[in-house]
């Protein structure tokens, strides 16, 4: 589960209860089924109906896993030392050596970038997939947050209309009960109160947290890319290493990788050592 989802609607909805049992209101004086019906059945609705309907159950049976479930922090510096260990062999042994290494990779998108330079492709047409590949996938992830935009877009517009519908029957029954007045005044800015809040303590944030996910994901394989095109042109490894780490922020930029070009370091005082005796 991820904590920050989870503690944001905790402390979020905490906020209100504990607000409103301070200054001593009634809980369920701020929720009402009609207006939850108006909310809920309109926002849902609408949504639907803007989006086909494979793409409607994704969103509640895939996408939406992604908020409450998360697989942990991107990994940058394991891939770039991945990425650097493979350039250092390949400079060693061949692109051909590395065939067995990319046979174990996890990463389906890193997998198919390396097996394509393994085979020999030219670079143009291996960063020509890979960048289709990518583009296609943040179609995809935009689909998803625009989704649950589309929700928060939804929900305060239908809690207006409850507010209105509430003051029309209102109206329509007259003013001579003041206590049947009140308490369809209550009812009716009920729903706008629904409708505002399911979507900036629900609907938005899911879109903005999709959105997050999504950038992260897409820096990995922008990285991803680049370092498969710099192994293919036969790029020191320590260039490499350079190269990716241009993508990372500067705290991280400092953290050694392990790999080709710690290794080419290591071993560059040890061969000017050598070659010492042999200049005198």
């Amino acid at each position: 589960m991820d904590i920050a989802t989870i503690g944001g609607l905790l402390i979020s909805f905490g906020g209100l209860f504990i607000a409103v049992l301070i200054v001593g209101g009634n809980v369920m004086a701020f929720f009402h089924l009609d207006a939850a019906f108006i909310i809920v059945g309109g926002t849902f609705g609408a949504t639907m109906f803007s989006y086909p309907m494979p793409v409607f159950i994704n969103a509640f049976t895939s996408v939406l896993r992604n908020v409450f479930f998360s697989r942990g922090e991107v990994d940058y510096t394991g891939t770039i030392g991945t990425l650097v260990s493979f350039a250092s062999k390949a400079r060693r042994e061949g692109l051909l050596g590395l065939e067995e290494d990319v046979n174990q990779l996890d990463d389906k998108f890193l997998q198919k970038g390396m097996q394509l330079v393994v085979d020999g492709t030219d670079i143009e047409l291996v960063r020509h997939i890979m960048e289709t590949d990518l583009g296609f996938l943040e179609a995809r992830h935009k689909q998803g947050s625009d989704f649950f935009t589309c929700m928060g877009g939804y929900a305060p517009t239908m809690g207006i209309v409850g507010t209105v519908m509430g003051l029309i029957d209102l109206l329509a029954r007259g003013m001579d009960d003041p206590a049947a007045m009140v308490k369809g005044i209550s009812t009716a800015f009920g729903a706008t109160l629904l409708g505002i809040g399911s979507a900036n303590l629900i609907w938005l944030p899911i879109a903005t947290k999709l959105k997050i996910r999504s950038e992260d994901e897409v820096l990995l394989r922008q990285m991803m890319v680049e370092g498969v095109c710099s192994i293919s042109a036969g790029d020191n490894p320590r260039i490499v290493e350079e190269k990716l780490k241009a993508f990372l922020p500067p705290k991280l930029r400092a953290v050694s990788v392990t790999g080709g070009g710690r290794e080419e370091k290591e071993a560059a005082p040890a061969a000017a050592a050598a070659a010492a005796p042999a200049k005198k």
